[in-house]
């Protein structure tokens, strides 16, 4: 089975792909770069129809709650300020966290690599005998394919967010990084749970308070029966050895308290030095994530405590590539990200395309950014260097984050880390004709003269003045993107008209 990002790709749609065996032409094709997993999206109706709806709702939410903080922008800043100093000051602050957590009963484990978090996760569970386990949303268990490798050796670990257990059940693939099932609508939840579920009922409507209900029974006795949990954290907070969970359906809260050990698998950059500095992020994550003032349920333990939650907590800190992506002075904003989902919400690509085109762990304009990074994938051979192509850098997500990521500059970046290690020792036609371009836009007599020369194409647009085919090389450009008709009249004529 192929992987990306320690992701495979399982879902039954795309099976036959997955044993080998011939695809239809529409079938998405996982690991494939971003331009083929769009083009087979975008062919999805319901789909496109589904996040149309879902991040519209969500946006809007969003902009009445940051409408009530008059304090926003200042809220940002100081998020920023925080995480750049976090990300100067990381192996202290590390080695702090670590410090405190075995201060406080818990035990720490350093995993370089997914091959080592499952290691320690797969001994950690053999030693309590333990089948299966249930677990929290985490982004960090889907990067490290976790669930499949404990699999591999018949333990079962069972999803209880509600958005988590829809693409399990289905045997999916998430595609948000907040709303994991946000390509899903009632009518099709209904019938993954019709199909998946035992014991639920013939004639279950699409009400979500049906739905949920139906949900709840399905998890009730795992939870009650299940000696370990597995969870990520949203945040560490250095100066305690705190670890913490916002979410708000109560599924965590279950996770954390009932199960005799908990074992955190943790990326090293989700972390703040203080109380202090989690207030403002307090602030910033629910309302760029789900449009709520407060998350119904926020969660801290430091450590174990007698009578009070699980007797044994593990905490695995996750490198997985994320030193490599420190070391770049721009790409390492992506380190900054909150998981709140805010630009993905706001970008016309991914409302088109969805998360799977992005055939990564972590889609929309973020994942364009962090996926090549963690990855170091930015070969042309690799999927994943396409990804920082996979936006119009609008600038929508820049506006939208809470701790104000420059996700187009990391993007022109990282699409610059691209050309120059694909460029070869002959120049390719790219570089002869970006090479012809700088001769003409260099000088103000050729410019002049390549405007006037444009106007020649003008009938070439037709009616709506785009034209949608032009011969080679160019054609390159027209395969995907309309070119607007030249102007009857170009700037520099108009202003010698005015002047």
């Amino acid at each position: 089975m192929m992987t990306f990002l320690g992701m495979p790709f399982s879902s039954k749609r795309h099976a036959q792909w997955v044993n080998g065996d011939p695809l239809p032409d529409d079938t998405l094709r996982w690991g494939a770069k971003f331009p083929t997993g769009a083009k087979t999206t975008l062919r999805d109706t319901q789909l496109r129809r589904n996040l149309r709806h879902a991040t519209g709702a969500i946006r809007n939410k969003r902009n009445i709650r940051v409408s009530e903080m008059p304090d926003w922008e200042d809220l940002r800043t100081s998020a920023s300020q925080i995480k750049h100093y976090t990300m100067s000051h990381l192996p202290q602050l590390l080695r702090q966290m670590e410090e405190n957590v075995t201060k406080h009963g818990g035990i720490v484990h350093w995993a370089k690599d997914k091959a080592e978090a499952n290691a320690i996760i797969l001994r950690l569970l053999q030693e309590k005998q333990a089948r299966e386990v249930v677990k929290i949303k985490s982004m960090a268990t889907q990067e490290i394919n976790m669930n499949e490798e404990l699999a591999k050796h018949g333990i079962k670990a069972w999803e209880t967010d509600l958005a988590e257990m829809i693409v399990q059940l289905g045997h999916d693939m998430p595609s948000h990084i907040v709303v994991p099932a946000i390509h899903r609508n009632r009518a099709e939840i209904r019938e993954i749970f019709k199909r998946e579920m035992e014991n639920i009922p013939a004639d279950i409507s699409t009400e979500p308070r049906e739905l949920a209900e139906a949900a709840r029974r399905h998890l009730r006795e795992l939870f009650l029966s299940s000696k370990v949990a597995i969870s990520g954290s949203n945040m560490m907070i250095a100066e305690t050895g705190t670890v913490t969970i916002v979410e708000s359906e109560g599924n965590g809260r279950m996770c954390l308290t009932l199960p005799e050990t908990l074992i955190s698998v943790v990326g090293i950059e989700k972390i703040v030095p203080s109380f202090r500095d989690y207030e403002v992020f307090l602030q910033l994550l629910p309302r760029s994530a789900t449009g709520e003032r407060m998350n119904p349920y926020t969660s801290m333990w430091t450590g174990v405590r007698e009578g009070d939650g699980p007797k044994e907590f593990h905490l695995i800190l996750l490198d997985n590539g994320r030193s490599k992506v420190l070391a770049d002075s721009v790409g390492r904003q992506a380190l900054h990200c909150i998981r709140c989902g805010a630009c993905m919400n706001v970008c016309p690509v991914y409302e088109h395309v969805g998360g799977h085109a992005y055939n990564s762990i972590y889609p929309g304009p973020i994942g364009a950014v962090l996926t090549p990074q963690l990855l170091g994938s930015f070969d042309h051979h690799d999927p994943a260097s396409s990804l920082p192509y996979a936006s119009s850098l609008c600038g929508a997500c820049f506006e939208a984050c809470p701790v104000k990521i420059d996700i187009p500059s990391a993007l022109v970046h990282l699409r610059h880390k691209v050309t120059e290690k694909n460029r070869g020792p002959v120049p390719s036609g790219w570089d002869i004709s970006m090479k012809a371009s700088s001769v003409v836009m260099g000088s103000g007599k050729l410019f002049g003269a390549a405007a006037r020369a444009a106007k020649l194409g003008r009938p070439l647009g037709g009616k709506d003045r785009r034209i949608t085919m032009l011969p080679w090389p160019v054609s390159v450009w027209t395969r995907n993107k309309d070119v607007p008709a030249p102007p009857a009249k170009s700037f520099r004529e108009t202003f010698e008209e005015e002047k």
